[in-house]
């Protein structure tokens, strides 16, 4: 069993930055690949980022590309989600997920993306 906790979320003007992070329970977190995602008002949940167990392989969205960047320190059991140059468009509630596979292949539908566990959630609203 792992437990997610998000934190970092809040209300940010456009052009400005937040750090999100996802505090992880359980001594196999390291053996995860993990994972943010989003979800906005009317909106279906949607992929952000992914990052493999190692941290050695990172994939974007192509909305976040160059403006996110997702890290995790395994030693603290944690995933971090930066989050630069704000949109009001990024406007969503941000889950993080593990998978609990080692790397992430990106081939799962929509809601759950093939991610076993689940946090529930940080919003960050974005102002223009």
């Amino acid at each position: 069993q792992v437990q997610l906790v998000e934190s970092g979320g809040g209300l940010v003007q456009a052009g400005g930055s937040l750090r999100l992070s996802c505090a992880a329970s359980g001594r196999t977190f390291s053996g995860y690949a993990m994972g943010w995602f989003r979800q906005a008002p009317g909106k279906e949940r949607e992929f952000v980022a992914v990052i493999s167990w190692s941290g050695d392989s990172t994939y974007y969205a192509d909305s976040v590309k160059g403006r996110f960047t997702i890290s995790r320190d395994n030693a603290k059991n944690t995933v971090y989600l930066q989050l630069n140059s704000l949109k009001p468009e990024d406007t969503a509630v941000y889950y993080c997920a593990a998978h609990t596979r080692p790397y992430y292949s990106h081939s799962y539908p929509a809601p759950y993306y093939g991610m076993d566990y689940w946090g529930k959630g940080t919003l960050v609203t974005v102002s223009s």
